[in-house]
């Protein structure tokens, strides 16, 4: 019997509110589910993030989720567009079989979009 269903990714925000807004604007994220103070449930296409809130920057400086996606090449034209490729993340084929890049959140949090070779 298979127990592990999905996995869905905490991030950390000194503020939600202004967070969830960032991942609207600047990530597409176009699917909400709880906003508050707090805690926030946002989405795009089939991926869900979490966004806790936190007291001290060093939680989303220090925190990372990996997105397995598709069409890696378009979003990253996509992300590049609205600033957010991390400047040592460029696109590029890694020897552990995937093409991926990194983005920063406005907190600080770091994503990584790959897709397999």
């Amino acid at each position: 019997m298979e127990h592990l269903q999905r996995a869905v990714p905490v991030l950390f925000a000194l503020d939600v509110r202004k967070s969830v807004a960032f991942y609207q604007e600047k990530f597409g994220f176009d699917k909400q589910g709880w906003v508050d103070d707090h805690y926030a449930v946002i989405g795009r296409d089939q991926i869900e993030l979490h966004i806790a809130k936190c007291n001290d920057k060093i939680f989303p400086e220090n925190t990372s989720c990996y997105i397995h996606v598709t069409d890696v090449d378009g979003l990253y034209a996509e992300l590049k567009k609205t600033g957010v490729v991390h400047p040592n993340g460029p696109l590029g084929n890694k020897p552990w079989g995937l093409r991926e890049f990194s983005a920063l959140d406005g907190e600080g949090n770091l994503l990584r979009f790959g897709q397999k070779l």
